[in-house]
């Protein structure tokens, strides 16, 4: 958290607040273009960062931050490319005085102009290190490192030689292994980081800090403070830690005890390639400690806004359906100009983890080389039968993960029973009507006539399909298709280009119809997303999600103001109780009649559950056959066969039998047969 007075946190919690924002836009030539609260468009004004990706906690990033804003100003577009951005928050105390909040300096990526008005984009520092590597360095401590990619980069370290060496791993020398990913000062900063066990950002005043996740509160964010929010219901922690060792091709797993929690993959991380086994375990366990100090909420909520907040702050949440005990961090957040200030935390369920073995980990950690050339398919065909009408219906949801960027198809055929709204159709019907005559052998008379005719046919029903991507709505691209009543085919096509590494999508399509109804019967929907690069792994992460859309109410007489319908959500584990099965019967009184018998059916669905388990002995014994059974079951042999043999004698035939019985401790029974 950005270091502010008592009297700043007092007047940031209080009802109202009186406040402002000042900026100033500098161009490399040094002419400087102040701004201030009205040359701000309305809405238009954010900042977001972050320091994990969008569904687990992370280490190692290197996330940048953007400014979006949009400007009062006649100032020329073209004068500003590497114009550097500032802003600040000032906020009025108790005192009178305003206590400023810097809130980052930014670099102009693009500058659009309007007839009145200046959109600009702008990114912090962090862009300066996407500057290619080359090989510069082999081999240092993490504060080498870091100098050196400041140094080339062009951008201040935060943090002094001691204060990194302090650091768990700071004083180990690293090598950077030759067969690398590495491409920019970025890439180095990433594995860096991902060593100290901490995340890389860029700070209030430009300079590249290093950030450890922590266990201690800086603020509590009480329910007068949020428009709304949303927590998970479970905590995540992480208990153990697993690299890829590229010169082996083998993943070194590290755990605590007991390991119940989730793992942090660190993938094959070029400056962990050197060195002793020893060595590198040392590395590992000291990023497990820092990473087991993670024990966060996930949440997701809106706040009136604290400029003063920081990526890593830890906070505690109060009032309302907050848990006051439960501890989170903010691992993204937006900020908007004049307007709401959006925190998140994000985090995976500990209990949904899949269970593996050591070595299934160790399998599982090995390179991906061979998986990210396969064609992975993701599929979905509806459980239930789906009736559409004029309101958007969901009909298909696939989540899936990119790898590596990538693009991805999607297609789906989707059998459809249109039941078309009927239509009446009004129809001239022309013709000569002959009027015998009424005399015999009179002339008969023809007259022309023109009727109308009401015909009643069937109609055309339109049907008309929306893609959603990661929750945007996709306008460029609707699908639209008539059809009348009967069983038809409709096959749905959409190219999935640009897809980020380790993303991950949800994409959607919904369906409506005008002019009648159409159903979808239970498996008749069959849909795919298909592509190379792809997470082939399905693994629920606990979320579940509920839609209800409510169509618009309009009064009959007059206009009637409707107020805001709200609903509640609640959630809560039931667990399943056993039920037993009582019949009572009372005594039947029956004078001179004899009983035959009585009987009553009942049936219990029962539902078997076949457990197999497999196991193997801890260490491989060796055992002589000859006296131990592996047939059917392990056992002693209890029955020993000897066969007689042919002896010669000086007249007639001698067999004879020879038994060793010194090798064993008893005999309890003798028996000699003859064969024959």
């Amino acid at each position: 958290m950005y270091p502010v007075s008592d009297e700043y946190l007092t007047a940031i919690q209080d009802n109202t607040r009186s406040y402002y924002f000042e900026g100033c836009i500098t161009t490399k030539a040094g002419i400087q273009y102040p701004f201030t609260n009205k040359d701000i468009v309305k809405g238009s004004g954010y900042i977001t960062n972050q320091c994990s990706g969008n569904n687990e906690i992370e280490i190692g990033s290197v996330y940048a931050a953007e400014l979006g804003i949009t400007l009062y100003t006649d100032v020329d577009r073209y004068t500003l490319e590497g114009a550097m951005v500032t802003i600040s928050f000032f906020l009025q105390l108790a005192t009178g005085n305003y206590e400023e909040v810097p809130l980052g300096i930014f670099e102009v990526s693009e500058a659009n102009r309007t007839i009145n008005c200046l959109a600009i984009k702008a990114y912090d520092y962090m862009l300066r290190f996407d500057k290619a590597f080359k090989n510069k360095v082999s081999s240092g401590t993490a504060y080498d490192l870091l100098s050196l990619a400041c140094e080339e980069c062009k951008v201040e370290l935060a943090h002094t030689q001691e204060e990194i060496e302090s650091w768990n791993n700071g004083k180990i020398l690293l090598g950077i292994y030759g067969e690398n990913d590495i491409e920019t000062w970025r890439d180095i900063l990433y594995y860096v980081a991902q060593v100290l066990g901490c995340f890389a950002t860029i700070n209030r005043v430009g300079k590249l800090e290093l950030r450890k996740y922590g266990n201690t509160s800086v603020i509590d964010i009480p329910d007068t403070q949020r428009f709304s929010s949303s927590f998970s219901d479970f905590v995540t922690r992480y208990t153990a830690i697993n690299s890829t060792n590229n010169r082996t091709q083998t993943a070194e797993y590290y755990a605590l005890d007991p390991d119940d929690g989730l793992t942090m993959n660190l993938g094959v991380n070029p400056l962990l390639q050197f060195g002793l086994t020893e060595t590198r375990k040392t590395i590992l366990l000291n990023v497990l400690n820092d990473i087991s100090k993670i024990n966060y909420v996930p949440f997701d909520s809106a706040t009136i806004g604290n400029p003063a907040f920081d990526l890593g702050d830890i906070i505690t949440f109060s009032g309302g359906h907050a848990d006051e005990k439960q501890i989170t961090c903010i691992t993204k957040y937006e900020f908007k100009v004049n307007g709401k200030h959006t925190l998140q935390c994000v985090g995976k369920n500990p209990r949904l983890a899949e269970a593996k073995s050591k070595n299934d980990k160790n399998i599982s950690g090995l390179l991906n080389q061979v998986e990210a050339g396969k064609i992975v398919v993701h599929t979905f065909m509806n459980a239930s039968p789906y009736t559409i009408g004029s309101v958007d219906t969901e009909i298909a949801s696939i989540e899936f993960a990119s790898n590596e960027d990538t693009d991805a198809q999607f297609h789906a055929s989707i059998l459809l029973q249109v039941d078309a709204d009927s239509v009446t159709k009004t129809e001239k019907a022309k013709g000569t009507i002959t009027i015998p005559s009424a005399a015999s052998g009179g002339t008969d008379t023809s007259v022309d006539a023109e009727l109308d005719v009401n015909l009643t046919d069937d109609g055309q029903a339109v049907i008309t399909v929306t893609y959603i991507i990661n929750d945007n709505v996709l306008t460029t691209y609707v699908p639209i298709e008539t059809m009348h009543s009967g069983r038809h085919i409709l096959n749905l096509y959409y190219p999935l280009s640009g897809l980020e590494a380790n993303a991950y999508n949800t994409f959607r399509v919904r369906m409506r119809i005008s002019g009648g109804t159409a159903l979808i019967d239970r498996g008749q929907g069959i849909c795919t997303i298909s592509g190379q690069g792809l997470s082939s792994n399905n693994v629920w992460d606990g979320r579940l999600e509920f839609t209800e859309t409510l169509e618009e109410l309009i009064g009959t007489a007059g206009t009637m103001p409707v107020r805001e319908t709200t609903a509640s959500v609640k959630m809560h584990t039931e667990v399943p109780k056993p039920v037993g099965i009582t019949d009572l019967f009372s005594l039947v009184s029956l004078e001179s009649y004899g009983v035959m018998g009585m009987a009553e059916t009942v049936r219990v669905n029962p539902v078997i559950v076949t457990e197999t388990i497999e196991t193997a002995d801890e260490a491989e014994m060796t055992f002589n056959r000859y006296f131990v059974k592996t047939d059917s079951v392990f056992e002693f042999q209890t029955d020993y066969k000897f066969t007689s043999q042919e002896y010669p004698i000086d007249s007639g035939r001698m067999a004879k039998v020879v038994t060793n019985t010194e090798q064993f401790a008893r005999i309890d029974e003798l028996e000699v047969s003859e064969n024959g």
